[in-house]
C-alpha cells in the first residue's frame, strides 16, 4: 500500500490582521522611506475628502513661478476643478486690507474726464460771450443800446477804408495798362521782324523797310523798359495795398471785436447795478465786475495797437508812394518823349532791374 501524503494548508487565523504590521524593524525603516508612506500624508481638508495631490503640486509650481517683485499677499491663485472652465487661473492685483486700489486705466479715465469737463467749460463761456455780444450788435443796430465810440480813431479807421479801395482801383487800372503795354511791345516787335525780312528782298525799297524796321525795334525795345517801370510801381502799391494796409486792417478787425465785447459786458453790470443788492446778486455783480474789467483792459490795449498802426501806416504809405508816382511820372514823360537815356536812367535811379527777354527766371534749385 502506498501512503497517501497530504500537506494541510495553513489556517487563516495564523495570517497577519494587516499587511502594515511589520515585525523586523528594518522592513519597517523601508516601508516609510517608501512612495506609499508619502501618500499617505495627503492633507484632509475639512469636509473630509483628500485634497488632490496634483493639483496640489500644481499651485506649488504657480506660486514658485510668480515674479520676485510680486508678493503673494498681492496675487489671488484659483484652482477649481477638471468640470470648470478655468482652471488654474492666476488672478494678480494690488490688495490691501482686502479691497483692491484704483489701476492704471481709472486714473486715464479721470484725466479724461476732468478734460472733457474744461473743454464743456470752455463751450460754455464761448456760448455765453458770443450770446452777449450779438445781443449788443442787435441793440446797437435798433438804436437800443449805447456804444462806446472813439472818435478820432474811427476817422482814421474810415479814411484809411477809402483810401485802400481807391487804391485797389489804382491798382487794377496799372495793371491793365500793363497788359496793354505788353501787347502792344509785342506787335511793334514783330512788325519789326517783318520790316527787316522786307528789306532783304525789296532792294528798291531796302532803306525805306530798313528805317521803319529799326524804329520799331528802338519802340518795342523803350516799351520793355516802360513796361518794367510799370510792373515795380504795381508790385510796389500790391504790397502796399494787400499787405501792409491789409494786416493793419486785420488789428482794426480785432478792436471792433474787443469794443463790441467791451460793451457787450458794461451793458450787462450797468443792468446788474440797477437791480437790488442782496445776498444772491452780490456774486453775480462782483464775478460781472471783473469780467468788464478784463474786457476794458483788452479793449484798452486793441486801441492803443490800432493807434501805432495807423501811425506808422501812413509813414510808409507816404514814403512808397512818393518814390513809386516819382518813378512812374518819370518812366512815362521819358517813354512818349523819345529819350531813351533818361529812361533807362530813371529805372537805375530806383533800382529796378528788366527782365532779359527770352531768358527765364532761375528756378529755385539754381537759386541755392
Amino acid at each position: 500500500m502506498s501512503e497517501n501524503t497530504t500537506e494541510s494548508a495553513p489556517n487563516d487565523a495564523t495570517l497577519p490582521e494587516s499587511e502594515d504590521v511589520i515585525s523586523d524593524p528594518e522592513q519597517r525603516t523601508m516601508a516609510e522611506d517608501s512612495p506609499r508612506s508619502t501618500a499617505a500624508e495627503i492633507p484632509v481638508t475639512s469636509n473630509g475628502e483628500i485634497d488632490d495631490p496634483e493639483e496640489h503640486g500644481y499651485n506649488l509650481d504657480l506660486k514658485r513661478s510668480i515674479p520676485a517683485g510680486l508678493g503673494l499677499s498681492e496675487t489671488q491663485i484659483t484652482s477649481r476643478s477638471l468640470d470648470g472652465n478655468n482652471e488654474g487661473i492666476i488672478e494678480a492685483g494690488t490688495l490691501q486690507g482686502g479691497k483692491p486700489q484704483k489701476s492704471g486705466p481709472v486714473v486715464l479715465f479721470d484725466e479724461q474726464k476732468s478734460t472733457a469737463i474744461e473743454k464743456l467749460e470752455l463751450v460754455r463761456r464761448w456760448s455765453l460771450n458770443t450770446y452777449k455780444c450779438t445781443r449788443q450788435i442787435i441793440s446797437e443796430k435798433l438804436g437800443r443800446g449805447s456804444r462806446t465810440v472813439d472818435l478820432e480813431l474811427e476817422a482814421q479807421i474810415e479814411i484809411l477804408r477809402d483810401n485802400k479801395k481807391k487804391y485797389e482801383h489804382i491798382l487794377k487800372l496799372a495793371q491793365t495798362l500793363s497788359s496793354q503795354l505788353y501787347q502792344m511791345v509785342q506787335t511793334q516787335r514783330q512788325l519789326g521782324d517783318a520790316f527787316s525780312d522786307l528789306s532783304l528782298k525789296s532792294l528798291e525799297l531796302h532803306e525805306e523797310f530798313g528805317y521803319n524796321a529799326d524804329t520799331q525795334k528802338l519802340l518795342a525795345k523803350n516799351g520793355e523798359t516802360l513796361l518794367g517801370a510799370i510792373n515795380f510801381f504795381i508790385s510796389s502799391v500790391n504790397t502796399l495795398v494787400n499787405k501792409t494796409i491789409e494786416d493793419t486792417l486785420v488789428t482794426v478787425k480785432q478792436y471792433e471785436t474787443a469794443r463790441v465785447e467791451y460793451d457787450a459786458y458794461r451793458t450787462d453790470l450797468e443792468e446788474l447795478n440797477m437791480g437790488p443788492r442782496d445776498a444772491t446778486t452780490m456774486p453775480k455783480i462782483e464775478q460781472s465786475q471783473q469780467l468788464f474789467q478784463a474786457h476794458k483792459e483788452k479793449y484798452d490795449r486793441m486801441r492803443s495797437d490800432v493807434s501805432i498802426k495807423l501811425k506808422f501806416l501812413e509813414e510808409n504809405k507816404v514814403k512808397v508812394l512818393h518814390n513809386q508816382l516819382v518813378l512812374f511820372h518819370n518812366a512815362i514823360a521819358a517813354y512818349f518823349a523819345g529819350n531813351q537815356k533818361q529812361l533807362e536812367q530813371t529805372l537805375k535811379q530806383f533800382h529796378v532791374k528788366l527782365k532779359t527777354p527770352g531768358v527765364d527766371a532761375p528756378s529755385w534749385l539754381e537759386e541755392q
